[in-house]
């Protein structure tokens, strides 16, 4: 679980981003469950939480998030409006991570508004919906409809803090030192 952490939440471990997601697989659901009761009793002093947004025998959906900034994100203005279309009637946190399970479990793929979950710009999930995912004018963490430039700037530091997260932690500096606090 370690290198899931690092390799695909390090911009979130480094505050820089309100949540990241990964997939993985596991041997034992008891194990798994062992394993995220852990992490979590690690990260949540820091304000982090880690949550299964969807399991299945052998594999989960793991979404890791920043509690407050998630809180504060689910503020931004346009969002509640935009959550509503989709069936989000409660925007605290906990409410509004249940539904989302919900809008995961009854669907084929991802519900588009899991952008707004991991801190993508509004405009951007926006766009990718009306666009069908086309048309976009570049892509890195997802596909940029608004402001490129501030996109690829965001794209080119969550990497920097990946790339630097990993060198640190295979020189053995543990996740909960490379983990900022809330």
């Amino acid at each position: 679980m370690e290198q899931y952490l690092i390799c695909h939440c390090s911009p979130t471990l480094a505050s820089i981003k309100t949540a990241n997601l990964f997939s993985c697989s596991f041997e034992r659901q008891e194990d798994f469950a062992e394993c995220i009761a852990y992490w979590n009793k690690q990260m949540h002093p820091k304000g982090i939480a880690v949550t299964v947004l969807q399991q299945k025998p052998n594999w989960a959906l793991v979404y890791v998030y920043r509690m407050a900034q998630l809180q504060k994100d689910l503020q931004k203005p346009g969002v509640s409006c935009f959550l509503e279309q989709y069936g989000y009637v409660d925007l605290c946190v906990e409410k509004a991570l249940e539904h989302l399970q919900k809008r995961i479990a009854a669907s084929d793929g991802f519900p588009h508004e899991i952008g707004i979950f991991l801190d993508y710009p509004l405009a951007d999930v926006i766009g990718f919906i009306e666009n069908q995912g086309c048309n976009c004018k570049c892509s890195g963490c997802w596909k940029v409809y608004q402001n490129e430039e501030d996109a690829l700037e965001t794209f080119a530091r969550y990497k920097k803090c990946t790339r630097i997260y990993m060198e640190l932690w295979m020189q053995g500096r543990s996740i909960n030192k490379l983990t900022v606090s809330a």
